[in-house]
């Protein structure tokens, strides 16, 4: 990088791949598609975006992601108002979780009026968007326009418009063991021997996943994250087993239950992402679940 031109050029490059993966992308991501990078000079180069205000750094999952800082962000800070760029840039902050207007309202120290004035003039200029939680139907958050709501928000692969699609999860459910039982009767009578085989009919999510997209049963795009779920709801059954190889990688293969699957294993909760949060006060209880009264029905 010794020439102007030449860090144009890696500059460029950093900006398509943030362009293609609008979510954000990793040290890993420029990494790979500029190899010839040290890690130094991608330490220097990411800090350069980020002084230009060309990129957003955002911390998710342990580490950092950088995101292509939109149009309207740099509308919204040339144009607006004072109180506008102050609730903007609080909205900003939070990310794709969002942010409650009450947790605006006591940050930006606006009165309720001219706090709704400025909600409904960002969303105008669709700069923002109010999205309502899955855990909380009655509240919304509201979140920069462009962005994906976060698992925790939206429900993730589970939910429709806030509703839980438990005809979508049984299709997963019987599709995934249909492949974990496809592979173990493809390598039966396996001439290496048994345990050659026992270790040929194990899968990883990252090949189940393939399977379900090669499909083209689902509408939305499913992350390994989400098959795993699927997955180990199948092994709660008792129609399947999960491994560990040497490497840390989890496995799963097909096996024959000796017993029914029991009833307990097939609750709502094996697949609810907000599982995690659910207790016997607050805003997601068993007793208030709509889904868990729809099964017990």
């Amino acid at each position: 990088m010794s020439s102007n031109s030449s860090e144009d050029a890696i500059t460029e490059k950093i900006l398509n791949i943030a362009k293609k993966n609008p979510k954000g992308i990793t040290d890993k991501d420029v990494a790979a598609t500029i190899p010839e990078l040290s890690s130094e000079q991608r330490v220097m180069m990411i800090n350069k975006l980020l002084q230009q205000g060309l990129i957003d750094l955002f911390k998710q999952g342990g580490s950092f992601i950088y995101r292509l800082k939109t149009q309207s962000s740099k509308q919204a800070v040339k144009g607006a108002d004072n109180e506008e760029k102050v609730v903007f840039n609080l909205i900003e902050e939070a990310g794709n979780k969002g942010i409650w207007i009450r947790d605006i309202r006591v940050r930006s120290n606006l009165a309720n009026t001219q706090l709704n004035k400025v909600l409904k003039s960002l969303e105008s200029k669709k700069l923002i968007k109010a999205v309502k939680c899955v855990n909380a139907s009655k509240k919304k958050v509201y979140m920069l326009y462009n962005l994906e709501p976060d698992r925790s928000i939206s429900g993730g692969a589970w939910y429709q418009d806030q509703d839980f699609e438990s005809e979508f999860v049984d299709i997963l459910n019987r599709q995934c063991l249909r492949f974990l039982q496809q592979r173990a009767d493809n390598i039966k009578n396996n001439p290496r021997g048994p345990i050659v085989g026992r270790t040929q009919s194990y899968a990883t999510a990252a090949e189940v996943q393939k399977y379900i997209t090669d499909l083209g049963i689902s509408n939305v795009k499913l992350e390994v994250e989400d098959v795993i779920t699927i997955l180990n709801t199948i092994v709660y059954d008792g129609k399947a087993e999960s491994s560990v190889y040497p490497d840390g990688s989890k496995v799963y293969r097909a096996i024959d239950p000796l017993l029914p699957a029991p009833g307990l294993v097939q609750v709502p909760c094996g697949v609810c992402p907000l599982i995690h949060k659910c207790c016997s006060t607050g805003l997601i209880t068993p007793q208030d679940c709509i889904y868990m009264n729809e099964w017990l029905d």
